[in-house]
């Protein structure tokens, strides 16, 4: 027969003892009983009054360890059922980390969204204040039209300025030439003047 480990001893005493009401100490009383009742000598009465109270000791006995037992396999049952619910929570705490590292994952998201929107406001802002298209299209289409006419307006002062340069080079031209005039006809004056002195001498 093998060695009985003290887990053996302690988890049988245990059934026996039960749940320390004195169950070991009833067997022991209930073997002393039993041996005693086999080697007396009582009267059948005396005999037949012993072996109703050794029965009722053997069912109390009896009834002990069916409860320790019962007990002893709810316990069984109740570190199943922990160790279910212990895997449970495990699972639970792996599917809430999970789900915080994919909350912070959204919370990243939602943030550059965020920022994103910011910017895209700030940029409608922006554009918001510039014409569309449209109206920038007529705005240019008036300063093309704009641009020709002063552009006409050019040409026509460019023009005038040069018909002016010619009709100021031949106004100078003519004084010029009036002035030449003027001092030939002095100087004919006064030729003709000291020819007449010179004549009136003689």
């Amino acid at each position: 027969m093998g060695s009985i480990t003290d887990d053996e001893v302690i988890r049988k005493r245990l059934l026996i003892d039960g749940d320390g009401a004195g169950d070991d100490r009833r067997i022991n009383v209930l073997m002393k009983s039993f041996s005693k009742w086999c080697h007396s000598n009582f009267s059948p009465e005396e005999g037949f009054s012993q072996y109703q109270r050794m029965l009722t000791s053997l069912a109390q006995c009896e009834f002990s360890m069916g409860k320790t037992l019962l007990v002893y396999n709810m316990n069984l049952k109740e570190m199943e059922n922990y160790e279910a619910i212990y895997a449970d929570i495990e699972t639970s705490i792996t599917s809430a980390h999970e789900k915080i590292a994919e909350c912070k994952k959204e919370i990243q998201r939602a943030k550059r969204i965020r920022k994103n929107r910011q910017e895209y406001d700030a940029l409608a802002r922006v554009i918001k204040q510039h014409p569309d298209r449209h109206e920038t299209l007529k705005q240019l289409e008036a300063l093309d039209k704009e641009l020709q006419q002063l552009s006409h307006i050019k040409e026509n002062v460019e023009d005038k300025l040069e018909l002016r340069k010619k009709q100021f080079h031949v106004l100078l031209t003519t004084i010029q030439e009036l002035q030449q005039t003027l001092e030939n006809d002095e100087k004919m004056d006064s030729d003709d003047t000291q020819e007449s002195l010179m004549d009136n001498g003689d």
